[in-house]
């Protein structure tokens, strides 16, 4: 498969106009759980599918075990860092022992914004990863680019609807202005990252190459057991959310294996 320019530009405006589109979605015409529990875990099972197929064998056929390796332990770190960054170091759920103290932590030390904030700027720092993951694997293996692509478009369609639910609860009136503009500077900053990606590390060595795929891999596996999975059951249809997570995941296996 060859991809010029303008296959880019389709493939990556594609995935950065998924989230405000979600964010319309989730604005215009509301989700059930069980259509969100469905549409979620279908995102999860997609890019488990797409790392586990896809970026980490390329990666490791490109850069070796110690650079493949280092580069999803650095990916999943810098994501787990951001997460620590703007809960001020203390995350943990509901059902957790340690709930009560943390709930009265966070009552002393509040999270650096508003949920909505956290958020939206959590992800648009995330689709850095993300776009530099479709921009690289599209300049250099255009067909594990545009697979990348797929998954993360599901992904941030996904997040797009959630990001809408919550600023929706909490001002009704005033939705969409917020909603639009969050999830469009998440998909500017997809969009930017993928652009660097496919003008300016098409040149750079094999092994810098899968690196950084790997580095993709786990961001993204980080953000789909942490988050994607979970939220996929909290809807309250788990057995639901497990089929669609194994659709999900059967589906990149087979584009993956064809």
């Amino acid at each position: 498969m060859v991809f010029g320019s303008s296959a880019y530009l389709l493939l990556a405006g594609a995935a950065a106009i998924a989230s405000p589109l979600g964010g319309w979605l989730g604005l215009r015409l509301g989700t059930g759980s069980l259509f969100l529990s469905i549409s979620v875990g279908l995102a999860g099972g997609v890019l488990l599918g797409a790392f586990s197929f896809e970026m980490m064998p390329a990666a490791l056929e490109a850069a070796g075990r110690t650079l493949t390796v280092a580069g999803f332990v650095f990916g999943f770190a810098s994501v787990y860092a951001i997460d620590m960054l703007i809960n001020r170091g203390f995350m943990a759920g509901r059902e957790s022992d340690e709930w009560h103290t943390l709930s009265r932590i966070h009552r002393n030390r509040r999270a650096r914004s508003s949920k909505v904030t956290l958020l939206a700027a959590g992800t648009s720092v995330e689709e850095i990863i993300e776009g530099l993951s479709i921009g690289v694997a599209l300049a250099t293996d255009p067909t594990l680019g545009a697979i990348i692509a797929a998954a993360i478009i599901l992904d941030n369609l996904v997040e797009g609807i959630s990001i809408a639910e919550i600023i929706r609860a909490e001002n009704p009136e005033r939705a969409s202005l917020p909603t639009y503009a969050w999830t469009s500077i998440i998909g500017l900053a997809l969009f930017s990252s993928a652009t660097i990606g496919w003008f300016f590390l098409r040149e750079m060595p094999q092994s810098v190459v899968g690196s950084l795929l790997s580095l993709g891999a786990g961001g993204m596996f980080y953000l789909t057991i942490t988050d994607l999975l979970p939220k996929s059951e909290r809807a309250q249809y788990q057995q639901s959310a497990a089929v669609s997570v194994a659709i999900g995941f059967l589906v990149m296996f087979v584009l993956s294996s064809s």
